[in-house]
Order: structure tokens, then C-alpha cells, then sequence
């Protein structure tokens, strides 16, 4: 290396020297310098009541974080969206006068984004995570968001420790890795000191972070919302999606496979639903509260990382959307869609959750630098369907052409329009609700359980359901490489199950807990995915088909299972025409190399009389892979073979036979069951 070159470098290091920081032992300040004295909570007007706008600390913090990624979404950066319709059963009119929810014979556009949390643009969507459920609903009042996720608790409590929680749970800034995974140091330190995240995790944890696919998850509003009548009585809300195919999930092992696959399988799933006219539907439920019943729980409602258990609070249906048109251009839909909490119409209101307050914030912050400016709704997608006027005028991407000379209120010059409008006339009145107290920077202790519920998801959980998460805490904290951080954790869980945290210290090799768990004894069967709905319908069957298959018996068991809404497609050694016995043939939509068992629901092995040994290797593995992971199996004829070979053919959710129409009858209802845990438990 020359001399000179030894000097450029040098004085290069030396300029950027002034740069680099070591935050490790320092006080926490502001970007001015201000020491900062709580980084815990928001500003808040009393330990209950609403964020003050004049929290600078919190505004600050959340614009840098809002701020960070550029152009991607900061979290929920992996999505796939499509259109549709949703549709009220009976008139809500006792509980909220917001139009949308008053008319059965109206159906309201929507268009709902469904999304990983943690992964990149590029990341796989079979990860463990959380989903987003995000649905706008363009009414007649305006835009209303309902913006969600698949699990109806958060990992934190107040939106000031947002930024905290998503630079723990993404790569690691050092190296960038892992990508779209939790199993690493950094989010485990983070759930371990943070310990409000403990309902949150073990949800992750359950088969909940790693859905079948989109169109069966539930979605949760997470939050406690209002709704408010034409006589201004209100009730406390939360919004429920519930898919009318069931919450379903897969394995962790087959996950894992189907990230490697076909990285693209929950959007594949969801365009080729809608391309096939099996459009995905998902019942709209509310559980609602009266204002005198607020604190008769022995939780805050205005906890995040709480839940209503479905059996004090019912679920109660109100309406059903239907998804019915795919985008016909990802980037103008799906990624230039911009979703807002606070896009609310006449009739629901917000409540004082700090989560909540925060998002408020947040959402609108965000879209300014990931859409370029303050023109956002002015993009097709976000779009309202009635007209809009005020008296916002120019920036970035600015669309609107606005006539005339007055651009501001009140003018007389304009007849002082665009006017104000009453609320009788329909204009947004918040609900008012007294609001009192000292400024503090404080957490109620209403909101200090951070145990209980966690341990009434275990509790309620089936024991398969409990086997998972335990394997699901040892594979995530296997990678950690921390034993502190490990300890740590089985610690914190010792508060929520002495069986969970002994089982999975035992896995990684942590010290097991001597004392801990909790006295709470209830369960609710709602939060178990053992209990939700069986359906076969659009479930997709791998039928392994080689030459001299049986053509007529076939044809019936394929037809038998069309009949039902499931869809076979036939996987073969090579692509072209399977001939049949009796001179039929069928088309090879896939190959052993091309198709996997685990992008299946089931598999059908029919066989044949002239299968090829590469044939005969291919289904084998087809067959004992689904059958490890609990997938429904069928043989008939030449198939029965690779069932006996595996000592399969006497397990739960393996049906074989020779009578064509009991053989479908039986293998539809195994098909239905999703999943036959049986096996595990044998």
C-alpha cells in the first residue's frame, strides 16, 4: 500500500472517528441532549387518561422510528392484499350510528392487506410471526381502518416502547441477521426485561405464528374502541375477524420446508383462492361492554396485552366480508395502501389505551416519508369514495386541483366554505368523555399482571397445542447464544407455567425453575385452535398417479372430493398424460421435483400398475412426510403400499379401501380435520 494511500485512509478514519459512538454505560438522552429522566411511558393527562400532544420525547422518538426505512415499511413490509365487500347481518343502530353498520342491503368496498411483522420485503411468509390484518372500508362517510393482527394482544403496553421492541425483534444491527426470526439475542434480552411482552410471546409461540394461511386466521382490532350511538351512549369495543374456514395452522417443520419451497405460499394461496371463485370470507364480530361495567375485571380493558375471554364477554356476529377481486397491480394497491388507526367515521371512537393514543401518532408520521409527503390519500387506493374538501393545498405528489382564490378558514370571501357540518348533519364529534389528572409519566397499576392471561392461554391450550409451544420456546431459545438471556427467560415463564419453563430449560440446557407458577386455573376453550371450524372446502390433495392407475375408481374418488370444494392436483414422475387402465388419462399438473408434500393439505396415494422405481421413491417420501406431519393420507389400489412399508396404514387420519365411495366419504372427513394429532400423542 503506497504511502499516500496510508494517509487518505488515516485521515479518513480520523474525520469519521467523531462519528462513532459507544451508547453502552451512557445516559439515556434526547437528539438535543436532554437527559432523559422515564422512557417507560407517555406523557399522559393521569395514570388512565389520553397522550398529551406536548410529549416531546415520545413525538421525537416515534418520528426517528417512524423514519427509519426507506421505502419499505418499517414493519410489516412482507404483505399481499386483495378487494372485496362486507356486509352488516342486522342494523347496529343501539350501538353506533356509524352508517356502514346499519344497512344489510348495503355492501361497503374494502380491501385488506394481511402481513408478516418482522421480515423484510424479500423475507418468506411461513415464518413464526405475527399477522397483519389491516381492512379499509370505503363508506359513505369516509375511510374507515380497522388496522389488526392475527393474535388480539401486543407485546407492549404503551407506544413509547414501539422502537424498542421492533430494533429488538429485527437483524441484529451488527451483523444483519437473522432475517424475519425472533430466535435471536436481541429480542429474547428485550422480552425477558420487558415483561408486559409475556401474553404476547406465548401466542407467537403457539401454532397461532404460523397460520395454514390468510384466509384461516383470525384477526383481532387489538385494541379498546368505542362505539357511540345517534344518543351519544357509548359501549367499549373490540373487533373480531373470524374466517368462516376455521383458524388453521401448520408445523413448525413444514414451515421451515415451505419457506424453502415456495417462499411466496400465503400469497400464492390467497390469489389463487380468488382466481379460483373460492373467495375467502371472514365474519365481523364485536364483543361489547357498557362504560359502567369498565372495571368489574381483574384486568384493565385498556391493557394491550390483555384480552376479553370470549366467555365473559361473547362474541357477538354482526356481518361478513367476502374477498372477490385480486389487485391488478401490487406496487399501486398493496404497497402504496396507507392504513391509519385514526380513520374513523361517526360512531366509533377511541379509547385511552397508550398503545392506541400512540399509533395515532404514529400511522400518519409514517406515511409522510414511505409515500413522499402529505398527499397519501390522494393515491388511488386510498382514495375515499366520497368527495373531500378542505383547505389543505400543494406538497409532494399532489394530485387535486383546487379552483378559486380562498385556500383557508374562516374567509368571507368564500362564504366561509368549505363550511364545518353538525353532527346531525353527520360531522365527527368526539365523544366526551371527562378526562382529569396530573401530568405524569406513569403506568396504572391496573396494567402491572403481566402473568395471568398468559397463563390462561396455557391452561387453555390441548396438550398437541402445549408440545408445540414447548418445542417452539427450545428451538427459539436454542439460538440464543446467550446462557444469561436463556436464564433469564425460563425465569420470567416460571411466572406463567412451572411445566412450560421446566420443560424448555431442559431442552437448552438452562438451569430449570425451582419455584414460580401461578394459581390461576381457568381456561377458555375460544382460545383453543382444537375448537374452531372443520371444513374441507378449497383444502388442495397431492394424488400421486402413475401409469396403469385405475381409471374409473379414480375419476369417482377425484370427482367425490371436487364435489366437496377440495381441489386434487396430480403429481407424477413427469409432466404429460398418466394413462389409466381403461385407456383414461389424466393431466400431470406436477412433478416430484416440482411440488412438495407440505405445499398439500393431504395426499392421495392411487398409484399404478407401471410405476418407475424414480416414481415409486418419489411417492414414498411424498407419503411418510406428510404422515410426519399429521396430514390426512389415502391409498386405494397400488398406493396401499407405501402405507404398509411405513407401518402407516393403522394410524388416525390414514384411510385405505377398496369401496370407491366409502373410501371418499371417510377420506373428506379426515381431510376435514386438518391435522391428526392422535399421531403425536401415540
Amino acid at each position: 500500500m503506497s504511502d499516500e494511500r496510508k494517509i487518505n485512509e488515516n485521515s479518513k478514519n480520523e474525520q469519521l472517528e467523531q462519528f462513532r459512538v459507544d451508547d453502552e454505560g451512557q445516559k439515556l438522552t434526547t437528539n438535543q441532549g436532554l437527559k432523559v429522566s422515564e422512557d417507560e411511558f407517555s406523557l399522559k393527562a393521569g395514570e388512565r387518561g389520553p397522550t398529551l400532544m406536548e410529549d416531546f420525547h415520545f413525538r421525537e422518538k416515534m418520528t426517528h422510528f417512524d423514519h427509519e426505512r426507506i421505502p419499505e415499511r418499517v414493519v410489516h413490509a412482507r404483505g399481499y392484499a386483495a378487494h372485496g365487500e362486507f356486509e352488516v347481518y342486522e342494523s347496529m343502530k343501539e350501538y353506533t350510528k356509524a352508517k356502514f353498520l346499519q344497512d344489510p342491503a348495503v355492501k361497503t368496498p374494502v380491501f385488506v392487506r394481511f402481513s408478516t411483522v418482522a421480515g423484510s420485503r424479500g423475507s418468506a411468509e411461513t415464518v413464526r410471526d405475527a399477522r397483519g390484518f389491516a381492512t379499509k372500508f370505503y363508506t359513505e362517510e369516509g375511510n374507515y381502518d380497522l388496522v389488526g393482527n392475527n393474535i388480539p394482544v401486543f407485546f407492549i403496553q404503551d407506544a413509547i416502547k414501539f422502537p424498542d421492541l421492533v430494533h429488538a425483534l429485527k437483524p441484529e444491527p451488527h451483523n444483519e441477521f437473522p432475517q424475519a426470526a425472533s430466535a435471536h439475542d436481541t429480542f429474547w434480552d428485550f422480552v425477558a426485561n420487558n415483561q408486559e411482552a409475556a401474553h404476547m410471546v406465548i401466542w407467537t409461540m403457539s401454532d397461532r405464528g404460523i397460520p395454514r394461511s390468510f384466509r384461516m386466521m383470525e384477526g383481532f382490532g387489538v385494541h379498546t374502541f368505542r362505539f357511540v350511538n345517534d344518543q351519544g351512549k357509548a359501549h367499549f369495543v373490540k373487533f373480531h375477524w373470524k374466517p368462516v374456514l376455521g383458524a388453521h395452522s401448520l408445523v413448525w417443520d413444514e414451515a421451515q420446508k415451505i419457506a424453502g419451497k415456495d417462499p411466496d405460499f400465503n400469497r400464492r394461496d390467497l390469489w389463487e383462492s380468488i382466481d379460483n371463485g373460492d373467495y375467502p370470507k371472514f365474519e365481523l364480530g364485536v364483543q361489547l361492554l357498557t362504560e359502567e361495567d369498565e372495571f368489574k375485571f381483574d384486568f384493565d380493558i385498556l391493557d394491550s396485552t390483555k384480552l376479553w375471554p370470549e366467555e365473559d364477554v361473547p362474541v357477538k356476529i354482526i356481518g361478513k366480508m367476502t374477498l372477490n377481486r385480486n389487485v391488478d397491480n401490487v406496487f399501486a394497491e398493496t404497497e402504496q395502501v396507507a392504513f391509519h388507526p385514526g380513520h374513523v367515521v361517526p360512531g366509533i371512537d377511541f379509547s385511552n389505551d397508550p398503545l392506541l393514543q400512540g399509533r395515532l401518532f404514529s400511522y400518519t408520521d409514517t406515511q409522510l416519508i414511505r409515500l413522499g409527503g402529505p398527499n397519501f390519500h390522494e393515491l388511488p387506493v386510498n382514495r375515499p369514495v366520497c368527495p373531500f374538501h378542505n383547505n389543505q393545498r400543494d406538497g409532494y405528489g399532489r394530485q387535486t386541483i383546487n379552483r378559486g382564490q380562498v385556500n383557508y378558514h374562516n374567509n368571507s370571501l368564500a362564504a366561509n366554505t368549505p363550511a364545518t357540518v353538525s353532527e346531525a348533519e353527520g360531522g365527527y364529534v368526539h365523544y366526551q368523555e371527562k378526562v382529569e389528572g396530573r401530568k405524569v409519566r406513569s403506568r396504572s397499576e391496573s396494567f402491572k399482571d403481566h402473568f395471568s392471561q398468559a397463563t390462561l392461554f396455557w391452561n387453555s391450550m390441548s396438550k398437541p397445542e402445549k408440545e408445540h409451544i414447548i418445542d417452539a420456546f427450545s428451538f427459539e431459545l436454542g439460538k440464543v447464544k446467550s446462557k444469561s438471556v436463556q436464564q433469564q427467560v425460563v425465569d420470567m415463564f416460571a411466572n406463567v407455567s412451572l411445566e412450560l419453563a421446566t420443560a424448555f430449560a431442559g431442552a437448552i440446557g438452562a438451569v430449570p425453575p425451582k419455584e414460580g407458577g401461578s394459581e390461576v386455573t381457568k381456561a377458555s376453550p375460544a382460545l383453543s385452535q382444537l375448537n374452531t371450524k372443520k371444513k374441507p372446502d378449497t383444502r388442495k390433495v397431492g394424488v400421486l398417479l402413475g401409469n396403469g392407475f385405475n381409471g374409473s375408481e379414480v375419476q369417482s374418488v377425484l370427482e367425490a372430493l371436487k364435489a366437496k370444494g377440495i381441489q386434487p392436483e396430480i403429481i407424477s414422475d413427469k409432466l404429460g398424460k398418466v394413462k389409466g387402465t381403461d385407456g383414461s388419462a389424466l393431466e400431470a399438473d406436477h412433478t416430484f421435483l416440482t411440488a412438495s408434500s407440505v405445499l398439500f393439505d393431504a395426499i392421495y396415494a392411487a398409484g399404478g400398475s407401471g410405476e418407475s422405481k424414480k416414481f415409486l421413491q418419489g411417492a414414498a417420501y411424498f407419503v411418510s412426510e406428510a404422515f410426519s406431519h399429521y396430514k390426512p393420507i389415502g391409498a386405494t389400489h397400488e398406493g396401499k403400499q407405501w402405507l404398509e412399508a411405513g407401518n402407516m396404514e393403522n394410524s388416525p387420519g390414514v384411510i385405505k379401501g377398496e369401496d370407491v365411495n366409502g373410501f371418499a366419504e371417510e377420506f373428506v372427513e379426515a381431510i376435514s380435520a386438518h391435522r391428526h394429532w392422535d399421531r403425536q400423542l401415540v
